[in-house]
């Protein structure tokens, strides 16, 4: 297989064989390996893999473990948690080509992640400053984002994707069914006071109308863009006085905090923020502590 007549041969439910450019091939497999991931993954794997690609500057089957480790040094001036993502992407990619047949061998294989310090306490609000973000949000959507996001523990993602059709009485409250990530579907309980105030919202909108559209009026029934969200709660982040960009993350970050402390089962947070493993839990556990053997000694 030369470089000039590169040909991709995998199944036919894949991609039938045929004569192509390596552009061409790059841009199949990747469609291929970030298919049912979420968009915010699918982006960040995208721009990663493109830019290995770049780098290497010739077909993904030539490549080699010189090539990674090449790669990887120019990241050295980013961020720990950018260098993980990024390696990450491309291991992943890697891991995929050779999986379908298509590179000989997984050359990403030896490649380890860098050492991260868990900054996750530094993202944990008080529930004091959640209530104050809260509190300070006068439009009425933006409200029930903020209190949704942090009531149910919802990625970002999972809020911008939710229908009415998601949304079910029970009783005086209600419930939202939410598809995560790796396509899991899990439902979580509303408190009567956060049902009320997102289902006041829905007006005469039909079942597959979106929870939170791009604009008013719409006509193509948009959902309401991450971004956005993002932008929301900056800056309810920003009039509360909380020093550094509050994401939606944090909310679901003070979501599993504070239900901890306030006595729910691990396992039960667990299972309402869609978490893989109990271990990706307990790390609220470990950022937070109730208590320190430091504690036991003298002042």
């Amino acid at each position: 297989m030369t470089e000039n007549n590169w040909m991709v041969k995998v199944t036919d439910s894949q991609i039938t064989s045929e004569r192509v450019t390596p552009s061409d091939a790059h841009d199949r497999l990747i469609d291929m390996w970030v298919d049912g991931r979420s968009p915010h993954t699918q982006d960040a794997y995208r721009r990663y893999a493109r830019q290995f690609l770049a780098h290497i500057n010739r077909p993904l089957h030539l490549a080699t473990l010189a090539d990674v480790q090449g790669w990887k040094l120019t990241l050295s001036q980013k961020s720990p948690n950018t260098q993980r993502l990024a390696i990450a992407a491309v291991k992943s990619l890697l891991s995929f080509g050779h999986r379908i047949g298509l590179l000989p061998l997984n050359v990403g294989m030896p490649i380890r992640q860098p050492a991260a310090k868990d900054c996750l306490n530094e993202r944990i609000l008080s529930e004091l400053e959640v209530q104050t973000m809260i509190a300070l949000e006068t439009h009425p959507r933006n409200r029930a984002i903020l209190r949704l996001l942090y009531s149910a523990g919802l990625r970002v993602s999972e809020l911008c994707a939710l229908t009415w059709k998601d949304l079910k009485a029970r009783g005086d409250s209600g419930q939202v069914t939410v598809f995560g990530k790796r396509g899991k579907t899990r439902t979580v309980l509303l408190s009567a006071g956060v049902w009320d105030e997102v289902y006041n919202l829905r007006g005469d909108a039909s079942d597959n109308d979106p929870v939170f559209p791009s604009r008013e009026g719409d006509p193509e029934g948009n959902h309401l863009h991450r971004s956005q969200i993002n932008r929301i709660v900056a800056a309810a982040g920003k009039r509360a006085g909380i020093k550094g960009k509050v994401s939606p993350h944090w909310l679901r970050h003070a979501h599993a905090s504070h239900s901890l402390d306030r006595g729910a089962p691990i396992h039960l947070v667990q299972a309402t923020l869609g978490h893989e493993s109990v271990a990706t839990t307990s790390r609220y556990l470990h950022a937070r502590p109730n208590d320190s053997s430091s504690l036991y000694l003298p002042g």
